[in-house]
């Protein structure tokens, strides 16, 4: 090596990288630096790189994606497109369109009996992800703790985070099919904590939390004076039990944000449309951060779901029918290929445990996504509670879940100790 003309000295060629380093150490720590403390405290996504690498695979059967291979149905489709072709095409409402805001609380009277005041208690958001934001930033304040199931969807943590919260994850057990137990949360439960966050049905295990636990829950939330934010953006995808609302348990409406959309039982998911339903003053304050951030969802995507509430109930039962055929097809032949898997009650995940592979989840997803092109999702990626096992959706079609079940079979033979 030459430096300056001149033959370099080890200790020159040391130096050399030592300063390196540094530099490198030095402009790294100065990029840190820029970024927020809440920025850095949140990993990123451990959805993510399989995504990326997925895209990169056009042969790969995807059991990663929580998203309905269903297009949205056509008369649904057919009305977003008259929005545009009708020229509306301009701001609606900050809370979103009346007539929509209408038919959400019909829908809620009729499902529960709850009662919302369209105009004063109904936002529409762009999607369920907004709404959960929403909720965290309107409540939460610096230090406050969010209690919240785990494992769970790789949001909610990052919300609790960006608001300046705390998130106090609370372990769920295969035992209890994943369903989180008012006793744990109880546990959980210091002079700090502000909110209980639930999913359920849960992403990413399928869980439906029992209507007795949510009982619990409601008890301990009227105790401590705690509010309740419920994600139930999977509530129409229920399968062999009932799905119960929180918020028409008594005494809880009115600390309840109810939180709902489209994306998964219409399978609009690119629409981007969600509701929030919540006590007029709570509701407000969402709104106000909302307006500021947002300031409506898209006018053609809520024509799109006022057609899906009007005109989509057979659409919502016939894709619920083929995801519960799928679903009883799948879980049987992971757990016969000795993966064991609890049998979801809701959403269309399931959640086999991998740990008796003598792999870990990451090894185990890229090894199988590397040598059988099979896509899953590590569980950890939901929360420590995952560790040992993925996440594999079963939204994609009859004959891809047979074959990647082929694939698995193969896999496991393959690695067999």
């Amino acid at each position: 090596m030459r430096l300056c003309g001149q033959e370099a000295s080890t200790r020159d060629v040391v130096a050399l990288a030592i300063k390196g380093e540094r530099e490198l150490f030095f402009m790294d720590t100065l990029r840190r630096e820029v970024l927020s403390q809440r920025v850095r405290q949140v990993r990123p996504s451990g959805i993510r790189k399989f995504f990326d690498i997925i895209n990169t695979m056009p042969e790969v059967i995807s059991l990663g994606v929580g998203e309905p291979d269903f297009v949205t149905p056509e008369h649904i489709r057919q009305a977003g497109i008259n929005s545009i072709q009708q020229g509306h095409t301009s701001y609606t409402s900050n809370y979103g369109i009346l007539a929509l805001r209408e038919e959400i609380a019909a829908m809620l009277q009729r499902r529960y009996g709850l009662s919302y005041d369209p105009k004063t208690q109904i936002l529409v958001t762009v999607g369920v992800s907004e709404a959960v934001d929403l909720a965290m930033r309107t409540i939460i304040d610096p230090g406050d703790e969010v209690i919240s199931p785990d494992p769970g969807y790789v949001a909610y943590e990052a919300d609790i985070i960006f608001a300046g919260g705390v998130p106090v994850p609370v372990p769920t057990y295969a035992r209890y099919d994943f369903a989180v137990r008012a006793a744990e949360i109880a546990a959980a439960i210091t002079p700090r904590t502000k909110m209980i966050l639930i999913g359920t049905p849960n992403n990413p295990t399928g869980a439906v939390i029992p209507k007795s636990e949510l009982e619990g829950i409601a008890r301990l939330a009227i105790e401590h004076d705690l509010i309740v934010a419920a994600d139930e953006v999977y509530s129409r995808l229920v399968y062999d039990t009932e799905h119960v609302c929180i918020a028409s348990l008594p005494g809880m409406q009115e600390r309840t944000i109810l939180m709902d959309g489209f994306s998964k039982a219409y399978a609009m998911t690119g629409w981007r449309v969600g509701y929030v339903a919540a006590a007029p003053h709570i509701l407000e304050a969402m709104l106000k951060i909302h307006q500021y951030a947002i300031m409506c969802a898209g006018t053609a995507a809520q024509e799109a779901a006022l057609e899906a509430l009007r005109h989509g109930e057979p659409d919502v039962q016939a894709m619920h029918d083929e995801y519960a055929r799928r679903r009883q097809m799948f879980v049987a032949g992971l757990n016969r290929l000795g993966l064991p898997c609890c049998e979801p009650r809701g959403a269309f995940y399931a959640f086999p445990y991998i740990g008796d592979t003598g792999m870990t989840e990451e090894e185990f997803a890229e090894k199988l996504l590397f040598e059988e092109k099979v896509a899953v999702v590590p569980g950890n990626a939901f929360g420590a509670a995952g560790t040992g096992y993925v996440r594999a959706a079963y939204c994609t079609a009859y004959d891809k879940l047979e074959e990647a079940l082929v694939r698995i079979e193969r896999f496991l033979k393959s690695h067999k100790a």
